[in-house]
């Protein structure tokens, strides 16, 4: 019997089996590091490409396991047909992430004694881009199961269904060899009270090893819906931590957010010590970590939101016209809708090329989240990125008045970075100036007075 765990929060995933002054730089500096999926144990990442009312999901798996015993079930607006359910490439997904990360960047500070006639920016960086099938539908039928459509796409078998009430959808999945976690039967009902369908799909072995993959590749379906949605509630069933769920909304209009909770931006734009560069990982962690308790642990998190036809600085390059086909965007001029499924109720919208990325991190619990997510679009197509400043000090001689001044706003400013810091992470501050302290240490040997002042400081 394979036994279910829960793979994205999307899904059912029942497996057993997811620029002068600061605030005046703008989006400029030199690409450091990036904040990506991999900071985190599991982060399941959906994608979701939305025009009007069609939508076409695709779905990371993160199954760690026996492929014999992947399956995930997921709740879906209308019944789906084969054309409307085909794989994709995980690079895609991974491709996504590494745009949209939050990314941290560096300046360097010109010398202040150098007499310029125009206003020195900081250069930004390069844009790099068993039994009988009668008995079967007999037995379904005393369940108030319907087995509206039966398929193979790639390597995986599907089944789309529909059920009348959940406990009859429990032991029918229980006798297809599905073991369903503990809660489950009273989360799906909502879903049935609703009408929705179930999308239930597993590992066909045979045509997995003909494959030659080593690795499940993400399912993606299309669908005409006007229900702008992501079912996350049953995705908590076997949850025992808090689930990070990584959101990627393309739309041909502007940013996406989250209607039945509120949507914030992560804090963004700030100087932060130089010597997070090597522990930038550890420090988004920990400052995502203190807005999210900040907030009460109950809002969606903006982390990116961006033209995807350029970016500023780069931490990837941007998509090209046939990654975004493969990311499900179906409203490009090229070919317009020739990736839609040939289904009566997907049209095909008119030609358009404009393509708007919004990255919206969940970070969710039972209690917190007892609502699934509903999205809508909007026209703010204002530029928004998670980005973090290192700003580093002119190391040359210094002998005009303006050099002097300079040299002595350093400790003021050194400061400010630590205090940041400290309130971004909850990072002890005394820790925090230490570590400053080193990593300023390394500068030349005229900073050293300039060192010793500010540490008599504090």
């Amino acid at each position: 019997m394979k036994f279910f765990r829960l793979l994205t929060p999307f899904l059912l995933t029942i497996v057993a089996v997811l620029c002068v002054a600061p605030a005046a730089w703008a989006f400029c500096g030199f690409y450091v590091a990036k904040a990506d999926t991999k900071l985190y144990n599991k982060a399941s990442q959906v994608v979701i490409a939305r025009d009007d009312e069609h939508t076409v999901l695709t779905m990371a798996n993160d199954f760690q396991g026996e492929v014999k015993d992947f399956a995930i079930v997921v709740p879906v607006p209308t019944v789906l047909q084969k054309e409307q359910v085909r794989v994709t490439e995980p690079k895609i997904i991974e491709r996504l992430d590494a745009f949209s990360a939050p990314r941290l960047v560096e300046y360097f500070d010109s010398d202040p004694c150098a007499v310029t006639d125009s206003v020195n920016l900081p250069a930004t960086a390069p844009r790099s881009r068993a039994v009988s099938q009668e008995a079967e539908k007999t037995s379904d039928r005393s369940l108030g199961v319907t087995v509206e459509a039966r398929f193979n796409v790639g390597e995986y078998d599907i089944v789309i269904l529909s059920a009348k009430e959940s406990g009859g959808l429990e032991t029918w999945l229980k006798r297809n060899g599905y073991k369903i976690p503990r809660g489950a039967k009273q989360l799906l009902k909502p879903y049935i009270r609703s009408s929705m369908k179930f999308f239930v799909a597993k590992v066909n072995l045979d045509k997995f090893e003909k494959s030659g993959y080593q690795f499940l590749r993400p399912l993606q379906i299309s669908y005409q819906s006007p229900k702008f949605m992501l079912p996350i509630r049953l995705g908590m069933i076997n949850a025992t931590t808090e689930q990070d769920l990584i959101v990627y909304i393309l739309s041909p209009q502007g940013q996406a957010e989250i209607t039945n909770y509120r949507t914030v931006k992560i804090p963004s734009n700030t100087n932060i010590p130089l010597f997070v560069k090597d522990e930038f990982g550890e420090f988004y962690k920990s400052m995502f970590q203190t807005v999210y308790t900040k907030e009460d642990r109950k809002v969606g998190f903006l982390e990116y939101a961006w033209d995807m036809s350029s970016c500023d600085p780069c931490s990837a390059d941007p998509l090209t016209q046939d990654e975004l086909k493969q990311a499900g965007v179906f409203w490009l001029d090229d070919n317009s809708g020739s990736n839609l499924p040939a289904s009566p109720s997907f049209r095909r919208p008119s030609p358009r090329s404009n393509v708007f990325i919004s990255r919206l991190h969940v970070r969710y619990t039972r209690d917190k989240f007892p609502e699934d997510l509903i999205f809508q679009q909007t026209a703010n197509s204002e530029s928004f990125q998670g980005r973090y400043v290192l700003q580093h000090p002119f190391q040359g001689e210094l002998k005009c008045q303006a050099g002097r001044e300079y040299k002595q706003s350093l400790p003021k400013r050194f400061e400010q970075e630590a205090q940041t810091l400290a309130k971004l992470t909850n990072w002890n501050i005394q820790d925090i100036r230490n570590k400053m302290k080193l990593s300023v240490a390394n500068l030349t040997y005229s900073w050293w007075e300039n060192l010793l002042s500010w540490v008599r400081l504090y």
